[in-house]
């Protein structure tokens, strides 16, 4: 029999450290990279000492055998999302038994990326101040093609769909489960709205600036003065990410709006709490994490269709009345076990232990980085793999001042940092090409595999 070689894939040198966790079950799948039934720990341990299967891949930990299993008898998984603004729960599902066999929990990178899209929007306009003020604009002309959605949101709509595609290829899922939620934004901000309210927005009859003087009592804010000069200010600075949103406007007097600035106003009015509970019980809360969920439902719903396989829909109340029934803990993987009508009587989720997801991105193409100040600072080499590594590889390194494992930062010289101190790469061994992803198990940061 052909087998395929190995000579790329991690053979594991399992540890008794490694073999004292709790553990998850572990992906397998034939040389022919065919998904077959995931396996408890000790039988992946048992397969990998015998030198039956190798290492292929250290999250989620699966392992590949070292030969073709024909007509393999898999028993079909269902995968659960619960889609989340910040984070998103993932749970892999038999239906049959109600096993989880896989949990974990991915946090989006929604607000990194627009931190660094109003950075960078800064930058641009300052330069074009400086060196073509008298240029047409040209921002009308640009047109966004059906379905755009901002980068912020396309990133979590791409996390969700990187795991859903990884998931697939490492275990038999037969098909997928999605929350689709829907918040009522309106009814968020006033409870008791019905009926032809629903089709008036806030400034029904006024101006902005007339409905803040009315909410507001036409006084100051911050110190109470009537009968002066007021303007329009931003609760939340615009400078730190504040929008025009009506919620986010106050009345202050000039003195009060000069001394503030671009302060928090927890940090401008921390010597007046009861002044700052009362801004803070007038201000509604703000609903950029419903809108952000309520964009991209349908966008996730199409675009997990294309995977080929039959998709269920649940509505978040059905995913509470699950939960409650069956007596399970709030949390955002365990939420995602309860979506939808195929939810199992009775869920064992006993020894599972969620896999911790971070999205980190996949650094940044940028090649002179400026100080705060905007000069230029540094240069990057437009090279980003160096002597087969890059920044952000996990790796391990044996050599005669011990044994060292984690991320590596790479320069364009035979010396890479890792953690706090500088090892030669023909000491290193590549253990989790970096992925853009950062790995959280029980609490410790890139903890060894499951096994």
């Amino acid at each position: 029999m052909y087998v395929k070689p190995f000579a790329n894939i991690d053979e594991a040198h399992i540890t008794l450290q490694d073999r004292r966790l709790n553990l998850s079950n572990v992906f397998v799948i034939d040389s022919d990279y065919k998904p077959l039934n995931p396996v408890h720990p000790a039988r992946a341990r048992l397969l990998l000492t015998q030198g039956n299967a190798a290492v292929y891949r250290r999250y989620p930990f699966t392992i590949v055998l070292k030969r073709v299993v024909d007509q393999p008898e898999v028993q079909p998984l269902r995968l659960k999302l619960d889609p989340g603004s910040k984070t998103t729960g993932i749970a892999l599902v038999n239906d049959t038994n109600g096993k989880v066999v896989f949990a974990a929990e991915l946090e989006h990178r929604g607000h990194a990326i627009k931190d660094s899209l109003d950075s960078r929007r800064g930058v641009r306009r300052r330069r074009r101040n400086r060196k073509t003020r008298y240029r047409k604009p040209r921002f009308q002309n640009r047109r966004r093609k059906k379905g755009w959605l901002p980068p912020s949101l396309e990133s979590r709509l791409a996390n969700i769909l990187t795991w859903v595609a990884r998931l697939c290829r490492s275990a038999p899922i037969t098909a997928l489960s999605q929350e689709l939620v829907k918040f009522d934004l309106q009814l968020m901000e006033n409870p008791d709205i019905t009926g032809v309210e629903y089709q008036q927005g806030t400034l029904q009859g006024y101006e902005v600036r007339e409905y803040v003087l009315e909410k507001w009592k036409r006084t100051c804010a911050y110190c109470g003065k009537q009968d002066v000069p007021l303007q329009i200010e931003h609760i939340h600075p615009r400078a730190n990410g504040g929008t025009h949103r009506i919620s986010n406007l106050t009345l202050a007097c000039e003195p009060c709006n000069i001394a503030k600035g671009t302060q928090d106003i927890a940090v401008f009015l921390a010597k007046k709490p009861d002044v700052l509970k009362r801004i803070l019980a007038q201000v509604k809360k703000p609903l950029k994490d419903a809108s952000a969920v309520n964009a991209t439902r349908f966008a996730l719903l199409e675009r997990l269709k294309a995977f080929g396989l039959p998709v269920e829909c649940g509505s978040g109340g059905l995913t509470k009345y699950n939960r409650t029934t069956r007596g399970l803990a709030k949390t955002h993987w365990l939420d995602a076990t309860c979506v939808g009508k195929s939810t199992p009587s009775a869920i064992s989720h006993k020894g599972v232990v969620p896999l911790l997801l971070t999205a980190n991105g996949h650094g940044r193409r940028q090649m002179c980085v400026p100080d705060k100040y905007g000069f230029p600072e540094k240069h990057k080499q437009r090279r980003k793999t160096f002597l087969g590594y890059r920044t952000g590889d996990m790796v391990k390194a044996i050599t005669s001042k011990g044994t060292f494992e984690g991320r590596i930062a790479i320069r364009h010289r035979p010396s890479f940092r890792l953690g706090k101190v500088d090892i030669h790469p023909k000491y290193m061994h590549c253990i989790h090409r970096a992925d853009g992803y950062e790995y959280t198990q029980k609490g410790v940061r890139n903890a060894p595999p499951h096994v």
